[in-house]
């Protein structure tokens, strides 16, 4: 489980680097700072997905909460979505190292 878990981190901290990459160069570009919320990104990979979600979040989720949390981080920054993903699957998979040590007899 902890393989599946640092997996899926290394896949959202990669989807973090091309989130930030392609900023970075839209910024190069447009000479001012461009950051494409999450809701922009995921519109642009997958557009059923996202309108799936919003539909089933609206139906089961209480409105004031869909309307307050899921509008807000449709809202932030792709990239950092993503690097707060892999830090914390990171973090659920992290293994503890043992406590006595490495040369314990």
């Amino acid at each position: 489980m902890r393989f599946l878990l640092r997996l899926a981190s290394l896949v959202a901290l990669a989807a973090a680097v091309i989130a930030g990459t392609i900023d970075s160069i839209q910024s190069v570009a447009a000479s001012a700072v461009v950051m494409t919320p999450i809701s922009d990104a995921w519109q642009d990979v997958s557009p059923a997905t996202l309108t799936s979600l919003q539909s089933s979040l609206s139906y089961y989720v209480h409105p004031r909460f869909y309307t307050f949390i899921f509008q807000w981080l449709m809202l932030q920054p792709a990239f950092a979505v993503f690097l707060v993903i892999a830090l914390l699957l990171w973090m659920i998979g992290y293994k503890k190292p043992p406590v006595a040590g490495r040369f314990t007899a």
